[in-house]
């Protein structure tokens, strides 16, 4: 096909240079997601992303659905197991699984970007949903039991998992005000 006109090589190359990567783009997706999140003491936020670098869906930890934020035991704590927010709890990886309502077939070789290293049921989920690859912020229960069985899991379904480069982990300044957008602030 023949080109009707060229622009002018003078006119090309004017975009910004301080643009977030895809990497930094979708955690902090991920990152804005777990602050929907009531549980005093995690804050987890999941961010599905195709192969295609699209968002297919977002979750969070909370309650489930129909249970009022109000009246869910958010303590870790109580003796009494019935007590405590981890029988009831949906993890944010969960969420952002069945938030999703496309096609299964684009969760296949899909990433998740997660706040918190998925712990082992979350794992056997996002392995049977095709997910190849995960990128996590934290890792602050590795070593743990649930942590092993996690990442076996995973080695055993072909999952990729890595941590966010530290090179990305800084601070960001967000603005709702038109035009500002995010910024990495620099230290």
């Amino acid at each position: 096909m023949k080109k009707e006109y060229t622009i002018p090589k003078k006119l090309l190359g004017g975009k910004r240079k301080d643009v977030i990567s895809w990497d930094e783009d979708f955690m902090l997706h991920a990152v804005v997601a777990s602050s929907r999140s009531k549980d005093p003491n995690s804050q987890v936020g999941a961010c599905i992303v195709g192969k295609n670098n699209r968002i297919l869906s977002l979750g969070y930890n909370g309650a489930p659905n129909t249970w009022d934020d109000n009246n869910f035991p958010w303590e870790r704590d109580n003796k009494e197991a019935k007590y405590n927010k981890y029988p009831y709890v949906i993890h944010g990886e969960m969420n952002a699984l069945l938030n999703y309502k496309g096609d299964n077939k684009d969760l296949e070789g899909a990433t998740v970007y997660v706040t918190l290293f998925p712990c082992h049921e979350c794992a056997k989920f996002l392995a049977q949903a095709g997910i190849k690859r995960i990128v996590y912020l934290s890792d602050k229960y590795n070593g743990t039991e649930d942590n092993i069985m996690s990442k076996t899991c995973m080695e055993y379904c072909g999952i990729e998992y890595q941590e966010l480069s530290t090179d990305l982990q800084k601070d960001y300044m967000v603005s709702l005000k038109p035009d500002t957008g995010i910024k990495r602030v620099d230290k």
